[in-house]
């Protein structure tokens, strides 16, 4: 196992198999009450669909949620760009632009 110290002054740890990136302490907080808020969003959804609710009001909350997905995948796309990247590209691994062009892609599908 290798490990080295990103643009977070976090350590990334990387293996022959997985790699994985640490996120600054705040990050990781900001993120999980916004996922825990999404969490909350979408079973909120599930009641609304279960009480029958009017199909427009769904759609709005299920717009809501998306963009609150969005927000999320912005902050992780940007520490991603700031440290990963930025990191694999000091080393030489052009490799990660690729990845970084699927993972744009992705996000990018609708």
């Amino acid at each position: 196992m290798e490990e080295n110290v990103g643009q977070w002054n976090q350590p990334i740890v990387e293996t022959a198999t997985c790699r994985k990136s640490h996120h600054p302490d705040s990050v990781k907080k900001n993120l999980t009450v916004r996922l825990n808020r999404i969490e909350g969003q979408i079973r909120g959804i599930k009641g609304m669909v279960e009480k029958d609710v009017y199909c427009d009001d769904i759609n709005t909350q299920i717009s809501a949620s998306q963009s609150a997905l969005n927000s999320v995948a912005k902050i992780l796309l940007e520490g991603h760009l700031k440290g990963c990247v930025v990191d694999r590209l000091a080393e030489g691994d052009d490799e990660v632009l690729d990845e970084l062009l699927v993972t744009v892609q992705k996000l990018m599908k609708k």
